[in-house]
């Protein structure tokens, strides 16, 4: 008996399931040799940690950590937005930093299985800790806000130009949870 997290990034063309590290435990020492030895028969790179609940959290650090600065650059471009700042030119220049910086983009919210739900899944595991994780719910609130800021930009578009959000025809183009898949799954879109 073994866990081994999913890793997929659906549209990426770079990371497939063969180049993408595999994390992987056992419930033994030798279910964790087994494990490995099958998953080294299908990826290039196989990481056994020490135990089942280890893989699991490091698959909601994973997610959390992608939510978590979503949240971030999203707060971003509504501070910019208010600031009159081009937030895409803030994010283009300081992606320029070699290290300590990863480049996030704002958007509609989180959307697609992992992302937006596995957070709240370990916020509430938190608590039969007695551990209130502030960052976690913080992002949640931030990721869960931008689609009514989308509402907004949009009603205060056709507001400049003497048109009413009601009555109006809009078109939306990409209901899919990100750029180049066709999964509509806890799209903020929707």
């Amino acid at each position: 008996l073994a866990f081994s997290p999913e890793r997929v990034d659906p549209g990426n063309k770079e990371y497939t399931t063969k180049n993408t590290p595999r994390v992987v435990s056992g419930v033994t020492k030798e279910c964790s040799r087994l494990v490995k030895l099958l998953y080294e028969q299908i990826v290039e790179e196989v990481i056994v940690v020490s135990s089942c609940r280890v893989a699991e959290m490091s698959k909601l650090l994973e997610n959390i950590y992608r939510s978590v600065n979503i949240a971030l650059v999203n707060e971003m471009a509504l501070l910019c937005d208010k600031m009159k700042i081009n937030v895409w030119e803030v994010i283009e220049s300081a992606s320029t930093k070699p290290f300590g910086f990863k480049t996030f983009y704002p958007g509609p919210g989180l959307g697609g299985h992992c992302i937006p739900i596995d957070p709240f899944y370990l916020s509430w595991k938190a608590k039969q800790y007695g551990f209130y994780t502030k960052f976690i719910e913080l992002s949640g609130e931030i990721n869960e806000s931008m689609p009514e800021y989308v509402v907004f930009k949009v009603r205060e578009a056709l507001n400049s130009q003497g048109k009413s959000l009601k009555g109006s025809e809009v078109l939306i183009l990409g209901v899919a949870y990100k750029r180049d898949v066709d999964d509509s799954r806890e799209s903020p879109a929707l």
